[in-house]
């Protein structure tokens, strides 16, 4: 198998398994092997008592455009270290843009960095993220070619 094939596949996985994501609301716009665009829609549950988004729904959506691209190459990847600092606020009815790119790949631990901003372009956050990548595979037994 191609590995574009297997990071279509893993990420039809995780778009069908992962609950939470799915909670956000999170609609993957590309992945391919070290990258991943995703988007959401900020919803009123999503709103703090200051009448911003909440800091942990930013970090969670950035936190789950990283599992995308970390775990497209077909092994199960785990955040090791993550931060993000917030550089601008987030409201209702904004739509937020994820894009990851790795930065350093390793065969156990890789590196990525995540920008997070509005559809209109204000960048709201900057994440990064180390990941360990596990030997377990989503698809046990898959070759991949290049």
């Amino acid at each position: 198998m191609k590995q574009a094939e297997l990071t279509q596949k893993v990420t039809e996985y995780i778009k069908l398994n992962d609950n939470f994501a799915d909670w956000l609301g999170v609609e993957v716009l590309d992945s391919r092997p070290g990258y991943a665009k995703i988007s959401m829609k900020i919803r009123k549950d999503m709103i703090n008592s200051f009448g911003s988004c909440h800091g942990g729904v930013t970090f969670a959506f950035a936190q789950t455009a990283l599992a995308f691209c970390s775990n497209n190459y077909g092994n199960i990847a785990v955040a090791l270290e993550t931060s993000m600092a917030f550089t601008n606020p987030v409201f209702e009815g904004d739509e937020l843009i994820a894009e990851t790119k790795e930065e350093s790949k390793k065969n156990t631990i890789s590196v990525y960095c995540v920008n997070v901003e509005t559809k209109s372009g204000k960048k709201v956050g900057v994440f990064r993220g180390t990941v360990y990548k596990t030997e377990r595979q989503y698809f046990g037994g898959i070759t991949v070619e290049d």
